[in-house]
């Protein structure tokens, strides 16, 4: 009985090992993982027009981008993963602002081309010969 508990014992222990190995190897992809999704938000805002309409927002979500990479590097998942999350948002940002600059050119141009439509429509026709 007393090797059976032993041995239950060293199972337990192993067990609880390969949990802490298995959860720290998940934390180190966490900031794998966040410093990928910032560099694909930057990516998604640069073919968005970002970098004209946004430009403070890219240079700081590229900034931070780039902090993130450092920390990573350094093994410092925790700051790593801080940075990347805030040069995603900045991305973000920054292409909302651009589909908005985007939105709103657009509805110039419709209000223009109403507008247009609207004179050609009051104009008085010409009689046919």
């Amino acid at each position: 009985m007393h090797t059976t508990r032993s041995k239950l014992v060293n199972i337990s222990l192993a067990l609880a090992a390969s949990g802490f190995c298995v959860a720290a190897q998940a934390s180190d992809h966490v900031a794998d993982d966040k410093i990928a999704v910032a560099k694909a938000a930057i990516g998604r805002a640069e073919q968005a027009g970002a970098p004209e309409a946004a430009p403070v927002q890219m240079a700081s979500a590229r900034d931070k981008l780039a902090l993130a990479e450092k920390a990573n590097a350094k093994h410092d998942r925790k700051p790593a993963a801080a940075w990347a999350d805030q040069a995603n948002i900045d991305a973000q940002v920054a292409e909302a602002t651009a589909a908005q600059l985007h939105s709103r050119k657009a509805a110039g141009e419709f209000d223009a081309s109403l507008q247009t439509l609207r004179q050609e429509a009051n104009r008085p026709s010409q009689p046919a010969h």
